[in-house]
């Protein structure tokens, strides 16, 4: 009897072990399938600052002393705009003064020059005369002198006329700088 009891009790151990070892089974199967997705959540749960908030003090600080950075750069700069846009600006005035000069030149020297060699040339055929009615060589000199007198006399009004745009083009130029400065 003691044997049977002993197997008895023997068997309800074995039986009970075993239900606890399913049990266990069932229970680390449970926490396997909970615990795998760990690595996953890991990451996806680790905090990231995708923003940091920082202090206005923080802020104006760090505008302040970019400001100070750049001020100088940007204050030279436009030193040097200004300048070149000057250095265009008399370089424009002078190309105007000097097409205006150009143009003065062409006008007197194709309509009035032209008109007045032809005028010339007909007075002094006009008051010479013909070569032999002053004695041939003393009309040829005359009309010769004549017309080396009034072409000088052009040369001259032509260099008045370009003195006279170059000055207006310098008092021009000197008004500008007065006014910049």
């Amino acid at each position: 009897m003691t044997t049977s009891q002993s197997l008895a009790s023997l068997s309800a151990s074995v039986t009970s072990l075993r239900s606890s070892l399913s049990l266990l089974d069932s229970s680390i199967s449970i926490l396997d399938s909970g615990i795998s997705d760990f690595p996953r959540l890991k990451t996806v749960l680790s905090s990231t600052r995708h923003f940091e908030l920082t202090p206005s003090t923080t802020l104006t600080l760090a505008q302040a002393s970019l400001a100070s950075e750049l001020s100088p750069a940007i204050t030279t700069l436009l030193q040097r705009t200004e300048q070149y846009i000057a250095k265009l600006e008399r370089k424009q005035n002078n190309l105007v003064a000097r097409s205006e000069l150009l143009e003065g030149r062409l006008e007197g020297g194709e309509g009035r020059t032209g008109v007045r060699r032809q005028r010339s040339l007909e007075k002094i055929v006009r008051r010479a005369g013909t070569p032999n009615s002053l004695g041939g060589r003393e009309g040829e000199e005359r009309a010769l002198r004549l017309k080396t007198l009034r072409q000088k006399k052009e040369r001259l009004g032509y260099a008045v006329e370009r003195l006279t745009l170059q000055s207006q083009q310098r008092q021009r130029q000197l008004r500008m700088s007065v006014a910049a400065t």
